[in-house]
Order: structure tokens, then sequence, then C-alpha cells
């Protein structure tokens, strides 16, 4: 799905245009699906493709919703070094919307926690 910087802005809120497009980070403790139980499933806020199952999501305790694994081929991975350190960036495989990063440091069985902006989701409780 490719959208002009305008297109996105016209579908977007501020926040979730911050994010998502120009990959910003939302403040920690402050996104309303950090502290979400209910089961579904998350998708993208820009195209809303399926990304992550409420079965792998888990409280890490960072401040944002951390998943254990995405769903199959929904998030690709790209190479981030900004702000002095190496970190793998995730995003929606289908717009390109950047959701936030996945690190080595999660449960078993994946061993990976994607540490997920919650701006970067909305979530379907069908």
């Amino acid at each position: 799905m490719k959208l002009s910087a305008a297109q996105w802005r016209e579908r977007l809120s501020d926040e979730e245009y911050r994010v998502t497009r120009q990959k910003g980070t939302e403040y920690p403790f402050s996104g309303t699906l950090l502290y979400n139980e209910a089961t579904g499933t998350y998708c993208c806020v820009c195209c809303h493709q399926p990304l992550f199952s409420s079965d792998t999501k888990f409280d890490a305790g960072c401040g944002w919703p951390s998943f254990s694994a995405a769903l199959p081929g929904q998030v690709r991975y790209a190479d981030d070094f900004t702000h002095g350190m190496q970190r793998t960036e995730i995003l929606c495989m289908h717009c390109d919307a950047h959701l936030g990063h996945v690190f080595d440091d999660g449960p078993a069985p994946t061993g990976q926690r994607y540490c997920v902006n919650s701006v970067s989701l909305v979530f379907d409780g069908k």
C-alpha cells in the first residue's frame, strides 16, 4: 500500500503519523493498548492488516505492548542504527508502517520481544 505523505496525513492523527510514517516513539506507559487483556488481533493502524495475536501478548514491563511473535508474513525487519544503538526495526509488511523494534530478550518458546508502539496498532476483538 503506497500513499503520499499528504494522503497518510489525511488518514492518520498527528501522533499516528509521527510514529508510523516518521519512525517516532510514543512515551512509555502512555499507550491505550498497553494493558489490554482482551482476546483478539492487533492490526496496523495504517492499513488494518493483522500483525499480532493476543495469544502472544505479555507484560514485559517496558512501557509498550510486547508480543513474543508476529503473525507469519505480516512483519518485515530492517537494521536500525539510530540513537547510537544497533536494533532491529519492525515494519508492517503491507504498508511499511514503523511499529517498533524486536529484541532477543522475550519469553520461551521464541525468546523474542516485539516492543510495539500502541499508537501503531488497532485492536480487533473479533
